[in-house]
């Protein structure tokens, strides 16, 4: 095994992750950005609140006025709030029905003093309705300002400004509801990317595991089974056993800390000579046929996963007399093909503890192109067969994980 980093597709995608937390922190809370909204609806009300008392509007008729505000000041909120879009479209036409009424009733008696609280209408028709609809009916509040600007014989230059102003307040409304609710969603979607990075890694830590510790321990616990056999009547043998014993230690030693440290590219060559080893340690006569030409670095470390997975369960699983190992490139599709003649017909290992060794298998080969079959030929004769892109390379939206139940350990 190589220690050459992570392959491109994940450290692409760790960089993406982290720098979406990095600039998310940046941003301001949702109870912050919901505040600045309400603060913006606040400073709109109380400008025309000051519209009023400069009018010399007094008495029962600026009690009346300031309930209409109240009543305004409440539908906005209410139109503002995140998720309001999704309220049954019932409830959105009777609140959009009593703020248009509570717009244009007071406007016609209260002139521009009461123009701001078209702008709050204007807002809340495209943060309601589908955006077609609402852009347009947006539209046609700035153009009903010039109703009471031809009633009271406004100039050109106040029409402007009152039309003007109606539609900005509208955008300002408008942007920073939509602002509150997107920064809501961005932080909820940051917790949630934060766990999603979390559990990845863990999958990736316990597939890995899997993957490279268990044919590690298979092999020592075959070849202590040999040494036992050994040791009095060929000791000289038996020290060579256990000197391979040793080296499959410390490779299962640095396995770990490549999984910890995310290093895990491996050599399909160096594990078909492996592979060589431990099944004639185990009795089991393996024949090889090795054609290969240039393949990229991680179609190299699936193909050498996939045999390393294919003799644990040989070695754990099945009688095999006979192995054949088949890995051959062709037009640039790499076809590896391990058969033995061992397996139980109707086998599944039901051990609590069995492992989900081809579930991991098919998401590697499935990560980068390929795919792998599992077949059950005549008799005792099992085949597992990969193939996968001399090229191939991660898949940016495959990460090696899934929901799914993984498919069951067969040998």
């Amino acid at each position: 095994m190589t220690r050459r980093g992570k392959s491109s597709g994940e450290l692409a995608e760790a960089v993406r992750v982290e720098g979406i937390l990095r600039r998310s922190r940046d941003l301001p809370a949702p109870r912050m950005a919901q505040v600045i909204l309400i603060a913006a609806i606040s400073c709109y009300t109380g400008i025309t609140t000051l519209n009023i008392l400069r009018a010399g509007v007094e008495g029962r008729g600026f009690v009346l006025a300031v309930a209409c505000l109240a009543a305004v000041f409440a539908l906005q909120l209410l139109h503002s709030r995140p998720g309001a879009r999704y309220a049954p479209t019932s409830r959105k036409l009777l609140t959009l029905g009593a703020q248009a009424a509570l717009t244009y009733l007071p406007l016609f008696l209260l002139s521009s003093q009461w123009g701001a609280m078209a702008g709050f209408l204007a807002g809340s028709l495209p943060l309601l309705l589908p955006p077609r609809l609402g852009w347009s009916l947006y539209g046609l509040v700035g153009v009903t300002m010039l109703a009471p600007a031809l009633r009271e014989d406004w100039t050109v230059v106040f029409t402007v400004y009152a039309v003007q102003t109606t539609l900005l307040t509208g955008l300002v409304t408008f942007g920073l509801s939509r602002l509150s609710e997107l920064v809501r969603v961005l932080h909820e979607s940051r917790g949630a990317l934060t766990r999603a990075a979390v559990t990845r890694e863990r999958l990736r830590f316990a597939r890995d595991l899997h993957d490279l510790l268990g044919y590690s321990l298979s092999a020592i616990q075959l070849k202590g089974e040999l040494i036992h056999r050994l040791i009095e009547a060929h000791p000289a043998k038996a020290k060579k056993e256990v000197e391979e014993v040793l080296a499959i230690s410390r490779q299962s030693l640095a396995d770990v800390r490549r999984v910890a440290s995310g290093y895990r590219d491996m050599s399909l060559e160096e594990e078909i000579e492996s592979a060589r080893s431990v099944l004639s340690a185990a009795e089991v006569t393996a024949v090889t046929d090795i054609r290969l030409g240039p393949v990229s670095s991680p179609v190299d470390t699936v193909l050498a996963t996939v045999l390393r997975e294919a003799v644990t369960n040989i070695l754990r699983h099945s009688r095999a007399g006979n192995c054949e190992i088949s890995a051959v490139e062709k037009n640039g599709l790499v076809t590896l093909s391990v058969t033995n003649d061992g397996t139980t017909e109707g086998y599944r290992d039901s051990s609590p503890h069995s492992g989900s060794g081809l579930g991991n298998l098919e998401l590697r080969v499935r990560a980068v192109g390929g795919e792998l079959v599992v077949e059950q030929g005549a008799g005792t004769i099992f085949r597992l067969v990969a193939r996968v892109p001399a090229d191939g390379g991660p898949d940016p939206d495959t990460d090696g994980s899934a929901d799914e139940e993984p498919v069951g350990l067969a040998a």
